[in-house]
C-alpha cells in the first residue's frame, strides 16, 4: 500500500463526496450539536466548512422554531462552541479558543446585535459551561493546560501553552503532573471576575449549580484518566468550596443535573466504558437527607436529564431500536414516555435534550442512516422538523436500498439486536461488519456524512454493512451491559460471529466475502474475531487494544483494562494474556490494515504496531498506517478523506463486489 494515496480514483472519490455534504467555502452548515433553547430561538453550534483541511469549524447559529429561519451569529476565528441561554433568554454565554488555538474561554454574546464580549481569563481551559438560576454568575469546568481530552473526544493530551523548550530536552513523567487537574470556576457577571471554587486537592470532572449558593460536583481525589471509574458526587458550597459527599455509586457517574432551588438532584449511574460517554439508571437524590430514589424509567437508559422545574425532569434515553424522550414526576414518582423514534434516532454519543417551560417541549438533533442532520422539535410530544442541515446527503443515501432491524439468538440463547444496511440489487451481498466502541455503547441511526464515508462508498459498491449490538452495549439496560465486564472478548465474540451465521442463513451475506471493521473497542474486536475465526476475508482494526498488559502500562485509562478483564496483569497465563490478540497472531490469515493514530492516549498505537508486527512473523498480510496528527479515531481532513480511500481499497481488495 502506498504512503501517499493522494493521486488515487478511491481518494478522489472520498474527496468529492466530502465536498458534495459539505460544500466546503459556501458558507452553508452542514451540521449541528450542543443546542440550547429559550422556547422560540435555538442556540446551537454550527458546521461551516471552509476547507477540507483540519477539524471541522463550529460557529454559534441561531434557527427560529417557527420560521426556521436560521442565522450565523459569531465568525471565529478557530472554534465557537457550546452556546448556551442565560435564564432569562437574553445573553447567549459560549466557548471559543479564537484568541489562541485549542485555548477556549468564556465569551458573552447579544444574538440581536452580534455583539461579542470576552471575559477574564482562567488558568486552563473551559470544557463546560452552566448559566446559575438565577443568571448572575457562570460555572466554568476547567481543565488544565496540558490534560487529557476524554477517549470520546479523542483522547489526546491538550496543547500546553508554557513557552517552548529546545527540542533536545527530554520528556519527564513522574506520575503527579499538575497540569492534569480539572477545577470548577465562577464567573460573576456584576463584577466581571472569575475566582476558582473548588479546593487543590479535588479533581471536578463535570459539575452544575445545585440552587444558587452551591455546586454539585462529580469528583475525585486525583487527575487521572482512570479514577474517573470512581468518582463520587459531592456538594460544594460557593462560599468558601468546602465540599461534603452526597452519594458514592457502585458504577460510574454522568449527567448531574439540579433542581431549580438544589433541594433534588438527579444523576445517571451506569456501567461505563469512556468518560462523557454514561447511559444507565436514574438516580433522584435530596441533598439534604442523602435518600436516593431509583426511578422506574420502563427500560429507557438514560443519557439525559433537565429539570424543568421543582417537580418535572426532561429525560433523553435509549431503549432496544428506539430513541425516546420522556418527563419525570417527582411527586408522583411516575415516567410518561413522551415521543420514541426508531429509524429517526439523536446525533451525538447519545441523545441530549434542550427544553422550555415546565412541560416536555424540546429540541435535539435528529438524524439517521438515510438522513442528514435536522433540529428537531417535540411539542405535545409530536416531532417536526426545524432545520434541515442537508446539503445532498438525500441524493447519495439512494445507494441504501433497505435499512434493517436484525434480532438474532446468540449461543446461551441471549437475544442479540443489529442493524443492517442493504445495497441495491440482489444479495447474497459481500458485508462489512462494523463493531462498535466501548464495550458499553451501540450503534443507531447515524448519519454516514460525518464519520463513517467508508461505509456509504462500500454500499455504493455493491456491499452490505453491518452493525451489530453485541452484550455489553447500552439501551438494553444494566444487566445487559454488565455481561461484558469481566469478561470481554468472551461470549461478546460469538454474539458478533452469531449475527453473521444468521445472515448467511438467510441469504443476505456471502459467507466467503465477510469483512470486519470497528473502532476502540471495536478495533479490538476486530483484531480479536480474526484469531478466532477464520472465516474473515479482510479486516481493519481502527484504535485498537491488542495486548492487554501494554494496553494497561500504557493507556492513560488502566482501570478500564482491569475493570472488563477482572483480572491483573501480574498473573501469568490470565485474562490479560489470554484475551489479547497478539498471543493468537499464529491464527490469523485474514489480511489486516491496521489504523491508529500517533497522539491517542486511550489505545496508544503501540497497540496497532504490535498486532501488525506479529502479523508479519507469523506469515500474514498486514499493512499498519499510523496518522500524525490524529487521536483515538481519524478526526481532521485530509486525513479522513485518505481513511476513507484506504478502508474501502482494502475491501474492495481483498474481498471484491463485483461491481468494485
Amino acid at each position: 500500500m502506498e504512503r501517499d494515496v493522494r493521486d488515487t480514483a478511491l481518494y478522489r472519490e472520498a474527496e468529492a463526496l466530502f465536498k458534495s455534504l459539505r460544500r466546503p467555502g459556501s458558507g452553508l452548515i452542514s451540521d449541528a450539536a450542543e443546542l440550547s433553547t429559550n422556547g422560540t430561538q435555538v442556540a446551537f453550534a454550527g458546521t461551516l466548512v471552509d476547507t477540507l483541511s483540519g477539524a471541522p469549524p463550529t460557529r454559534i447559529c441561531c434557527v427560529d422554531l417557527a420560521t426556521g429561519h436560521t442565522r450565523v451569529l459569531t465568525f471565529g476565528p478557530n472554534f465557537d462552541r457550546l452556546p448556551r441561554y442565560a435564564p432569562d433568554g437574553g445573553v447567549i454565554a459560549f466557548l471559543s479558543d479564537r484568541h489562541r488555538a485549542d485555548d477556549f474561554q468564556l465569551y458573552l454574546l447579544d444574538p440581536e446585535t452580534g455583539e461579542v464580549r470576552d471575559t477574564p481569563a482562567v488558568d486552563g481551559w473551559v470544557e463546560y459551561l452552566h448559566w446559575s438560576p438565577d443568571g448572575k454568575r457562570i460555572l466554568l469546568g476547567i481543565a488544565g493546560r496540558g490534560a487529557d481530552v476524554a477517549g470520546g473526544q479523542g483522547a489526546v493530551a491538550s496543547r500546553k501553552t508554557a513557552q517552548a523548550l529546545p527540542s533536545w530536552v527530554p520528556a519527564v513523567e513522574s506520575g503527579n503532573e499538575g497540569y492534569r487537574w480539572r477545577r470548577v470556576w465562577v464567573y460573576d457577571l456584576a463584577t466581571n471576575t472569575v475566582r476558582q471554587l473548588s479546593h487543590s486537592n479535588c479533581n471536578v470532572w463535570e459539575a452544575v449549580w445545585c440552587g444558587n449558593e452551591s455546586v454539585a460536583a462529580v469528583t475525585s481525589s486525583g487527575p487521572g484518566e482512570g479514577l474517573w471509574y470512581s468518582a463520587r458526587l459531592h456538594i460544594l458550597r460557593l462560599q468558601d468550596g468546602n465540599a461534603r459527599e452526597v452519594y458514592a455509586p457502585q458504577d460510574q457517574l454522568g449527567w448531574p443535573a439540579a433542581s431549580p432551588s438544589g433541594s433534588r438532584l438527579a444523576v445517571v449511574e451506569a456501567i461505563c466504558s469512556d468518560r462523557w460517554i454514561v447511559c444507565g439508571d436514574l438516580r433522584v437524590i435530596d441533598t439534604a437527607t442523602g435518600a436516593v430514589l431509583r426511578v422506574d424509567t420502563h427500560g429507557v437508559d438514560v443519557t439525559y436529564a433537565e429539570w424543568r422545574s421543582e417537580r418535572h425532569v426532561l429525560v433523553g434515553g435509549h431503549r432496544g431500536f428506539d430513541t425516546v424522550v420522556g418527563l419525570y414526576d417527582v411527586v408522583s414518582n411516575r415516567f410518561s414516555e413522551v415521543w420514541s423514534g426508531g429509524d429517526l434516532a439523536a446525533s451525538g454519543r447519545y441523545i441530549t435534550l434542550s427544553g422550555w417551560g415546565e412541560s416536555s417541549d424540546c429540541v435535539f438533533v435528529a438524524e439517521s442512516f438515510t438522513t442528514a442532520p435536522q433540529i428537531g422539535m417535540i411539542r405535545n410530544g409530536e416531532y417536526r422538523v426545524v432545520r434541515s442541515f442537508d446539503l445532498g446527503y438525500a441524493e447519495q443515501a439512494t445507494a441504501i436500498a433497505a435499512v434493517e432491524r436484525v434480532t438474532w439468538r446468540a449461543r446461551d440463547g441471549l437475544d442479540i439486536h443489529g442493524w443492517l444496511l442493504r445495497p441495491k440489487g440482489a444479495g447474497p451481498f459481500p458485508l462489512v461488519m462494523n463493531v462498535h466502541g466501548g464495550p458499553v455503547g451501540h450503534w443507531r441511526p447515524v448519519w454516514l456524512g460525518r464519520r463513517s464515508l467508508q461505509i456509504l462508498m462500500l454500499l455504493k459498491r455493491g456491499y452490505a454493512a453491518f452493525f451489530p449490538n453485541p452484550r455489553g452495549g447500552s439501551g438494553r439496560g444494566q444487566a445487559f451491559a454488565r455481561h461484558v465486564v469481566g469478561e470481554m472478548g468472551g461470549a461478546d465474540t460469538y454474539d458478533c460471529l452469531s449475527g453473521l451465521d444468521h445472515l448467511v442463513d438467510l441469504g443476505i451475506a456471502d459467507p466467503r466475502r465477510l469483512g470486519v471493521t470497528g473502532g476502540s473497542y471495536g478495533g479490538y474486536m476486530t483484531s480479536w474475531l480474526i484469531t478466532q475465526d477464520r472465516r474473515f476475508a479482510a479486516a481493519v482494526p481502527v484504535a485498537p487494544v491488542t495486548n492487554f498488559v501494554t494496553a494497561h502500562l500504557l493507556s492513560n485509562i488502566p482501570h478500564f483494562v482491569s475493570a472488563f478483564l477482572a483480572d491483573s496483569y501480574a498473573k501469568a497465563g490470565g485474562k490479560y494474556h489470554q484475551r489479547s490478540p497478539v498471543v493468537h497472531a499464529a491464527n490469523v490469515k485474514t489480511p489486516t490494515l491496521n489504523i491508529c493514530g500517533a497522539l491517542d492516549r486511550c489505545t496508544p498505537p503501540e497497540e496497532a504496531a504490535q498486532f501488525h508486527n506479529a502479523l508479519l512473523e507469523n506469515g500474514t498480510k498486514s499493512v499498519l498506517v499510523t496518522y500524525p496528527e490524529e487521536g483515538h479515531g481519524i478526526r481532521k481532513w485530509p486525513a479522513a478523506t485518505d481513511f476513507s480511500a484506504r478502508v474501502v481499497g482494502w475491501f474492495v481488495e481483498h474481498m471484491p463486489s463485483g461491481t468494485s
